[in-house]
């Protein structure tokens, strides 16, 4: 019903930039809070950043200061920033979505099939 499609992700050396992007479509009447996940391997997917319908953010401590997530309401996308990337911040970025369908439904958590970031010299 709502596919979640992530792009921007690639190699990148130490210190440098990338900027996500992550687009939804579908059966879409409100999107309430989208974000960012990521999974390094050999480790639990963990949360990156998260915004809500009323641009409200949280991010984690990891990458509080490097980077910044955004949302275009209009376009039903949502961006992360990421600066002075890291090694330690390779790790394929998942987006999700928390949807409402429809007036009145219930809400749908929607991943989308991530995108890998490598940050190695």
């Amino acid at each position: 019903q709502v596919q979640l499609v992530e792009s921007g992700g690639g190699l990148v050396q130490p210190g440098g930039s990338l900027r996500l992007s992550c687009v939804a479509s579908g059966t879409i009447f409100n999107i309430i809070t989208m974000g960012w996940y990521r999974q390094a391997p050999g480790k639990e997917r963990e949360l990156v950043a998260r915004i809500t319908s009323g641009h409200n953010t949280i991010y984690a401590d990891s990458v509080k200061g490097r980077s910044t997530i955004s949302r275009d309401d209009a376009k039903n996308t949502v961006y992360l920033q990421m600066n002075s990337l890291k090694p330690e911040d390779t790790a394929v970025y998942y987006c999700t979505a928390l949807v409402q369908i429809q007036i009145g439904a219930q809400n749908y958590d929607f991943w989308g099939q991530g995108t890998q970031v490598t940050v190695s010299a």
